[in-house]
């Protein structure tokens, strides 16, 4: 496991914030929590606060990612899930119930999963050609499989 030097720091912007916690020391996400009582109601979309900010170390992202056990049993997706590094503001979690049902998310529930990882960065060069591979320009479904 890559780790940052000294830890990530994390700051609670309200009393009942939860900073992120690991199940299982091998996983690679960290849980994200809700710190409100909301609906989102079936094909909807919401904004959930989680009363925390972080400062992710330059040449790291955090992405947002779905809880698995949330997106099996209600049909729960994460929109929007990239957090940068030189961002300092509360992170927020968009979620999207593809359901029929009404979705209720009480404060303090596992709402999302923030994995960090390192950010490559290149220079980009417009260019007239590129180099040739097998699968060239195929896109969806070109493989057949």
């Amino acid at each position: 496991m890559l780790r940052v030097e000294g830890g990530l720091p994390i700051k609670k912007l309200a009393e009942q914030a939860v900073i992120p916690t690991m199940s299982n020391t091998s996983d690679a996400g960290y849980d994200l929590y809700s710190i409100e009582d909301r609906d989102i109601g079936p094909h909807q979309r919401a904004l959930i606060k989680t009363g925390i900010a972080m400062a992710i170390p330059d040449g790291f992202v955090g992405l947002i990612w779905p809880r698995s056990g949330l997106s099996v049993k209600h049909g729960v997706d994460v929109f929007a899930g990239v957090v940068d590094a030189g961002y300092r503001g509360e992170v927020g979690v968009c979620l999207f119930n593809s359901s029929e049902l009404r979705l209720e998310i009480k404060q303090g529930d596992r709402i999302a999963q923030i994995l960090f990882q390192p950010v490559s960065h290149f220079q980009l060069i417009e260019s007239e050609d590129l180099s040739f591979t097998k699968r060239g320009d195929g896109g969806f479904g070109s493989t057949g499989k």
